[in-house]
Order: structure tokens, then sequence, then C-alpha cells
């Protein structure tokens, strides 16, 4: 089949980190798909058709792509930060694994981005230098008690944690309840950072306590990480937030 599909990572926001694989597979695209903040950083140019959706319709999504890919066209779908994170690229291939048996001799490949732990990282210095995860709070597509037994099972096992998605207007309370169990694990004085809209001009992130961080204002543009037990802090000047790493060996009576 002649035609393509290509699901592009836009990274956190800044142009700047969009890598230049990404860019080219966006310059050959004829056809753009994703959902409409991610579609709308993508400049307009002569012969680019712009397809932009909705949240929540991801496979759907998929689907419109890999029908244009196997009507002759290239097909570019774009994500934030990486698409294999919590992303398009899964959606993608449940489409392809679920649909027309001609869509598996497509052409596709997935192009990465930086995804928003590893940027949120890098601004705070190295909070995941040792072992981690990432969770997702959100229970769109699966039940909260699993999303529950995930971070505990993570939380006992000492891992600087990632969480994704963290609050939203249809889920106001489910940040609260992950760093409630938190607490019941870990001390209160473990480090936790909130980075929001990394890299983009409303950039803002916090560093504080677990046992301060449940009053901590969120939202979907935010990413929260818990530190671990070895997590630490390096305090700087007046004003200024303290780096964030976490050593990369564990010390011998901690085992």
């Amino acid at each position: 089949m002649s035609g393509s599909v290509t699901v592009v990572g836009l990274g956190p926001g800044d142009p700047g980190l969009v890598t230049p694989a990404a860019s080219a597979a966006l310059e050959r695209a004829t056809d753009l798909i994703g959902y409409i903040p991610y579609v709308a950083r993508v400049p307009e140019r002569p012969g680019l058709t712009r397809h932009p959706s909705d949240n929540r319709v991801e496979v759907d999504r998929a689907r419109h792509a890999l029908t244009l890919a196997a009507e002759g066209r290239h097909v570019a779908v774009v994500s934030g930060g990486d698409p294999g994170v919590f992303a398009m690229a899964a959606a993608l291939f449940e489409a392809v694994e679920d649909g027309e048996p001609a869509w598996r001799r497509l052409a596709i490949t997935v192009e990465p981005g930086i995804t928003a732990m590893l940027a949120a990282a890098a601004r705070l210095g190295a909070p995941m230098g040792g072992d981690f995860c990432a969770v997702s709070l959100s229970d769109n597509l699966k039940p909260w008690k699993i999303v529950t037994a995930r971070l505990e099972a993570a939380l006992r096992a000492d891992f600087v944690i990632a969480l994704y998605n963290p609050i939203s207007s249809a889920r106001p309370w489910q940040l609260g309840a992950a760093l409630g169990l938190a607490l019941e694990i870990r001390s209160a004085d473990t480090p936790v950072a909130f980075a929001r809209a990394v890299t983009r001009p409303d950039e803002a992130i916090r560093v504080m306590t677990l046992g301060e961080a449940r009053e901590a204002p969120a939202d979907m543009a935010t990413l929260v990480i818990i530190g671990a037990s070895g997590t630490r802090l390096i305090p700087r000047g007046p004003g200024e937030r303290p780096f964030v790493y976490t050593p990369r060996s564990v010390p011998t009576e901690r085992v």
C-alpha cells in the first residue's frame, strides 16, 4: 500500500524540543490528525490538510488516520510529549489490531518526543536518577482500584513516581486520594514536585513536601513527581528553587 502513518511526538511545548525526525515527518505529511491543541501547534502550510478533533476519541482518530493512509495519503498523527506514553501510539495499534486486515500492510512508524516527566525532571535537576515509574491517575480507561493498586505497589517498592493526568473537572478528588495513599506509606517530608506546562510560557514549578502536597492546586497540564526515600534537595540562594535529585545508588541498610 502506498500510504503511510507516522505518530509524531511534539514534546512538552517548546518548538525547539521537537526532534528533527519528528519535524521531517510533519513536513512529509499530506494530512495532520490529532487533538485540537496539538494540531494547533503545527504551522499551516500548502498541501497539508488538518483534521483536529476533540478529546477522548483516540481510537476513532486512529481509524481515521488509517483510512486516509489506505487511500494513499501520508498521515501524521500528533501527540504532545511522547506518543508512546499514555498517548496516540497505543490507540493507533489498537485500531490496527481490531481493524481492516489491509491496515497491517501500511507503513506505520512512531517518532518519539520528550515526554512531560523527562522535561519536568530536567527542570528540577535529576529526580529520576534512580529507579522510577509513571502512573496515570485517569480512570477513563481502567478502574480506579487498578490505579490505586499499581500506585500502592510502586510506593512500597520505593520508586520515584511521575503522576500523569492528576486531576480534571470530572475527577477533582483523585489526586488528593493518591497523595493520601502516599502519606500512608512514605514520610511526610518526602519531596514532591508539581510541574505545570513545562517549557511553555505559563510554566510553573513548585517543590514541597508530601505533607504539604494535598493542598497544592493542579490541573491536567500538571505533572506530579513523588520522590523516593533517597530523593534529596540541595538548597540554593534566597528565593531560588532547590535542586532535586535521586542518587543512583541505594545504601545497603535500605536493602
